[in-house]
């Protein structure tokens, strides 16, 4: 069976935004889909987070499939690093993921942000796993900078979508659908 991790931002939860969509889109078509509740989501530390994953996800197989949402593709991104070299998965699509962050406005988003904006990435590690990295961007979010896509396109050889005003694809942006993102999942999924 295909299964599919999907793991939410930074205060995000199980019913944000497009999440209960695709889980209902994707369960409808056959595939396991586990969504982990992050631990303390106001507060996302890189140990929990990546230990919540390894918790949760008992094995791994080119029938696995990652989805990350902002700060969830970084924790997809720390937890597959971290994993044996022998590993395959399906594919991995990111959603507003960052290397960068605009707009930390209080001291507290600062402190929270700094270890994932500062702790290094071993990206080349991660694209072993797989060949399928897709990265989806907004032309308006107000969080990620769009030149991150080329950072993306570099480090993981993604390949790059950018997608029309739907902001950081979130709540705040009204995102309750994301089409492409099925859309992406299935043609990924049905090559393998």
């Amino acid at each position: 069976m295909k299964k599919v991790v999907l793991v939410y931002g930074w205060e995000g939860n199980l019913d944000n935004c497009w999440f209960p969509w695709l889980k209902k889109e994707l369960e409808s078509r056959d595939f396991e889909v586990i969504i982990p509740e992050m631990p303390d989501s106001e507060n996302p530390k890189i140990e929990l987070w990546v230990s919540k994953l390894q918790k949760v996800i008992k094995e791994i197989d080119e029938n696995t499939y990652f989805i990350g949402h902002s700060i969830g593709c970084q924790s997809i991104m720390r937890y597959l690093e971290e994993l044996q070299e022998d590993k395959r998965i399906g594919g991995i699509i990111f959603v507003a993921g960052f290397f960068n962050l605009f707009h930390l406005e209080t001291e507290e988003e600062k402190i929270i942000a700094k270890p994932w904006l500062e702790t290094p990435i071993n990206t080349e590690k991660i694209k072993k796993y797989t060949n399928k990295i897709i990265a989806i961007f907004s032309d308006n979010d107000p969080d990620v900078p769009l030149s991150d896509s080329d950072l993306f396109k570099e480090r993981l050889n993604a390949k790059i979508i950018i997608e029309h005003e739907k902001g950081h694809f979130d709540d705040d942006a009204g995102i309750t659908e994301l089409p492409v993102v099925l859309n992406k999942l299935l043609e990924i999924s049905n090559e393998n």
